[in-house]
């Protein structure tokens, strides 16, 4: 990949106009506390803090709760999309929506990151890390994220923190759904599902499709894997869910999600490169209360990524089975309620390299207590990993919160984490390393949060800070012989704060988040690959009758492709706009423009982003 150059016009030093407006404005923020508009779009309550129902008065944890309303709105093409957009977390992707993504969650890599999909985990064993691409939002109810070491809750990968995905279920009335838009690149979408209940039971049924015949992923013609053509994707969806409660008190859910993703990418010229990525998930789950104070949830479920590359130097196909078991006790104290759990976790993969080792288990036991009394709050978390390939891992969590004021609150948490090596890391043939150990981290974090009136409107503003360490990351080195393999060499702190806060009044919201950080590189001061100094995020949405007007700034400073930071990416300022016209009877004509000036800039060194964009639809309920 060649040298990217940097975009004169994508440096506009956004930040300025940011920070004032975060800071000055009574708008601003904490999408970690995106309920806190108080909308009714979602009930205000968080599992993945402490997986089990947690009301925002008394969460510790910095938390983002984006609900079904505020993704229709939203207008985003894709799951990466909606991330971007959010306090603490950046985005790569190579080309356009059906390319490789991942997300960066406080300046931690693609892989330090944990995705859950209804409490289990997504991700492929090769790469370590979720095909983010091939999860449709079509399918999405909700989605959560918990910012900062979170391996005592989730084991390991979880350094930056959690990303959990809720897909959606049947409520008490019957609903239904369905959406159709087209746009720039010819990108068609269309979505359909119905809902509700019978009697003890509940359903949920959901398909959806999207194609569109892309832009050239590569913009650079002089790069080696430039192929002048639209590389385009086609994708199909279909989930379902059923609860059945048999007896008072107890419950039996089943859920099912699938996606297959064909996504054409640049990789040789005269080749038509393409990956084929199948995420599929079920799950069955046992929610039972034996008692009062005492409940358990009994799971089972499997997770599949199957990613099948044709290119002009070959065919690879990997496909990792992840099996998942789980039984976690929730009881209540007379101070306090203590969460106990057990985890099995069965990695197998398919793949036709020839690696020496396809299969990893692990076992995990987890305790959480929690306490909320009088003005402050408390969290602690321990949990043990016990893996056959690495031995075991012991990782804690304690946070602290204060209401030392009307609206005002405080918190504090220290906690560790790790990551283990991916299948590729240890036995891809002739690039791996087996001896490659975990990585780890300690990080600690403080934030300040208020809410009340200003102005007349309702505001809710936070500052959260963090630091952590990690060490032992695993990069890629070679020597003077050039035989090159995965080592645990480097260090790396992560450090920053987040400032950020919401409005609201009259018809009128505004949201804004900054990130000011610093993730670096210990023994060269180096940012890390692809992560900026400052990035963030303005938005402001106006309701006039039946018509809703927004407007969207996402911006980032100039960030590096490379450890050396030789390769530069330039600073950009993206804007874009949404209208929406309430039609009736359930009906919602919408459109939205995406970079809107046609800046060129990039989220991965060498790879286009499609330019200016333009997408309309409609949206039906019942």
């Amino acid at each position: 990949m060649s040298p990217s150059t940097p975009n004169r016009d994508a440096r506009v030093r956004p930040f300025a106009v940011l920070l004032s407006v975060s800071l000055v404005a009574p708008a601003g923020a904490a999408a970690a506390q995106s309920a806190a508009i108080k909308s009714a779009s979602f009930d205000p309550v968080v599992v993945t803090a402490s997986r089990g129902p947690q009301s925002l008065d008394e969460l510790v944890a910095d938390v983002t709760v984006i609900g079904a309303d505020e993704i229709a709105r939203s207008g985003a093409a894709t799951l990466a999309a909606l991330l971007m957009r959010q306090p603490g977390v950046e985005v790569i992707q190579n080309g356009g929506p059906g390319a490789t993504s991942g997300a960066f969650i406080r300046g931690a890599n693609r892989g330090q990151t944990v995705v859950l999909l209804d409490g289990m985990r997504l991700e492929s064993s090769t790469v370590g890390a979720a095909s983010l691409e091939a999860i449709p939002l079509d399918q999405v109810e909700r989605i959560e994220i918990l910012r900062g070491p979170a391996s005592s809750l989730y084991g390991a990968d979880a350094i930056g923190g959690v990303i959990q995905i809720f897909t959606r279920r049947g409520g008490d009335a019957l609903a239904a759904n369905a959406s159709a838009g087209y746009g720039t690149h010819a990108t068609a979408t269309g979505s359909a599902g119905i809902s509700g209940s019978a009697g003890p039971l509940r359903f949920a049924l959901q398909a959806g499709a999207r194609r569109s015949a892309g832009f050239d992923a590569i913009a650079d013609p002089s790069n080696f894997s430039s192929n002048p053509d639209r590389d385009g994707y086609r994708a199909a969806n279909a989930g379902a869910s059923a609860s059945l409660d048999w007896v008072k008190g107890q419950t039996i859910v089943a859920r099912y999600l699938r996606n297959r993703l064909d996504n054409a990418f640049d990789a040789a010229a005269g080749h038509d490169d393409r990956t084929i990525t199948v995420v599929e998930a079920w799950q069955v789950e046992s929610r039972n209360r034996l008692a009062a104070a005492w409940s358990w949830t009994l799971s089972a479920g499997r997770s599949v990524d199957d990613s099948t590359s044709t290119t002009g130097f070959g065919a690879f196909a990997y496909r990792t089975r992840d099996t998942q078991y789980r039984w976690q006790h929730d009881i209540a104290l007379p101070a306090g309620s203590l969460s106990l759990a057990y985890e099995r976790r069965e990695e197998r993969l398919d793949e036709n390299e020839g690696f020496a080792v396809t299969a990893r288990d692990t076992d995990a036991v987890v305790a959480i207590y929690r306490l909320a009394s009088g003005p402050h709050a408390l969290q602690a978390n321990l949990r043990h990993d016990e893996s056959t390939q690495f031995g075991g891992r012991t990782t804690g969590t304690l946070a602290w919160g204060w209401r030392f004021a009307p609206g005002w609150r405080v918190t504090a948490s220290a906690g560790t984490a790790f990551k283990v090596p991916t299948f590729n890391d240890l036995y891809f043939p002739g690039f791996s390393n087996p001896g490659l150990g975990p990585e780890t981290s300690r990080g600690v974090e403080a934030g300040l949060a208020w809410h009340g009136t200003a102005g007349g409107a309702r505001v809710e503003a936070r500052a959260t800070g963090w630091h952590n360490r990690v060490r032992s990351l695993i990069v890629f080195q070679c020597d003077e012989d050039f035989a090159c393999a995965p080592q645990n060499v480097d260090h790396a702190t992560l450090k920053g704060v987040t400032l950020a806060a919401d409005a609201a009044w009259d018809g009128t919201s505004v949201r804004a988040s900054l990130d000011l950080q610093s993730p670096e590189d210990d023994a060269t001061g180096r940012l890390l690959p692809r992560r900026a100094r400052a990035h963030g995020a303005l938005s402001a949405l106006h309701r006039i009758g039946p018509v809703s007007l927004g407007a969207e700034l996402v911006a980032s400073s100039r960030r590096f492709d490379d450890a050396a930071n030789a390769r530069a990416m330039g600073g950009y300022a993206v804007v874009n706009l949404t209208l929406e016209w309430t039609a009736g009877r359930g009906v919602t004509l919408f459109a939205r423009g995406d970079n809107v000036l046609d800046r060129d800039y990039e989220l991965a060194a060498g790879y286009a982003t499609g330019g200016a964009q333009v997408f309309a639809g409609l949206r039906w309920a019942l």
